[in-house]
């Protein structure tokens, strides 16, 4: 599934990285841990987080995942979308909790059983 579809899917609005919305999303991770995320996310994931400090990107381009989705309609700093628009990743916001975003992206990508 293509991440805009899921943008679309979730009403989510799409804070940098509008390029890359065709990107496929393979799978997705649910933590706010940097050291988690670099232990446990997959590339072609989206990271799901209610972190918005700079460091995410960092985390996220090691990772190699497809984006960033904040939680909870939190706000991201300027410095953060641009630090995440010059590594080319995208940053899109969830209206809903953590769980309610995991549950909804696990269900589109045909996940659940």
């Amino acid at each position: 599934m293509q991440l805009g579809d899921i943008v679309d899917s979730l009403g989510c609005s799409v804070c940098c990285g509008e390029e890359a919305l065709t990107r496929e999303v393979t799978g997705g991770f649910c933590g706010d841990l940097l050291s988690d995320v670099i232990a446990g996310a997959s590339e072609g994931s989206v990271w799901i987080t209610r972190q918005t400090h700079q460091n995410i990107v960092a985390v996220a381009a090691l990772r190699d995942v497809v984006a960033i989705i904040i939680v909870d309609g939190n706000e991201v700093s300027p410095e953060t979308v641009a630090k995440a628009s010059a590594e080319g990743i995208p940053i899109v916001i969830s209206p809903y909790k953590a769980f309610e975003t995991a549950g909804k992206i696990y269900a589109l990508l045909g996940m659940a059983k």
